[in-house]
């Protein structure tokens, strides 16, 4: 339920998107409609229409989503701020500038970010930040931690680029479905990889156990 929660922006943008796609005069009238309500009048060009609006909603819901997080919680994850900053900057050049191209970068710069904090946080401050999520279900060398860490960290790094190269060399819907699709195959890939490579070390006992040490 969680990830579906997490993936609920990134679904209504591609719904969005795939309702307006066959619509396009009709969506370029309403958003002409809604920025005219609030004095932000101006022409939208129906065939960038289905990604303007699909940017509005992205936009509304990682609002949205964040303020459920802070309601429910109390606190709201730095990683989402940052999402945030971005899907409302990127966004909003695409919605002024009636452009695409700014809203397409937002998933790779969220993924480098991502690589660029998990080495950092590791190689400057001596911070294994997938250690500290999976250690208490995994008891694994520190080895194998490092290696893991740096195997997040070069999978978001590529991810980003992977991103990029499809928004860059494909239609808009392509990208679309390659964001919603491609992206959460890749991955669940990833995750399935990383659990069959880590399933030895899973409720397994500490080393040092004392229990284990007498029965041995």
């Amino acid at each position: 339920m969680k990830f579906l929660f997490d993936l609920l922006p990134v679904i209504l943008f591609f719904a969005t998107f795939k309702v307006s796609e066959g619509r396009k005069e009709a969506t370029a009238e309403l958003l002409g409609n809604i920025f005219g309500a609030v004095g932000l009048a101006g022409a939208f060009p129906p065939d960038q229409s289905p990604i303007l609006l699909a940017t509005v909603v992205v936009i509304l819901a990682t609002c949205a989503q964040i303020a459920w997080v802070w309601w429910r919680h109390g606190k709201v994850d730095k990683m989402l701020w940052i999402s945030l900053g971005l899907v409302v900057v990127l966004g909003g050049m695409t919605i002024v500038l009636r452009d695409d191209t700014f809203i397409k970068w937002k998933p790779t710069v969220l993924y480098w970010i991502f690589a660029v904090v998990l080495v950092v946080s590791a190689t400057l401050f001596g911070k294994n930040l997938i250690r500290a999520m999976l250690e208490a279900q995994v008891d694994a060398p520190e080895h194998v931690w490092v290696k893991l860490n740096l195997a997040w960290a070069a999978f978001f790094a590529c991810m980003g680029a992977a991103n990029l190269f499809v928004a860059l060399s494909f239609p808009t819907d392509i990208w679309v479905n390659f964001k919603l699709f491609g992206t959460m195959g890749l991955m669940f890939t990833f995750i399935i990889a990383q659990g069959l490579w880590l399933n030895r070390y899973v409720d397994q006992p500490p080393a040092n156990d004392p229990d284990e040490t007498e029965k041995s």
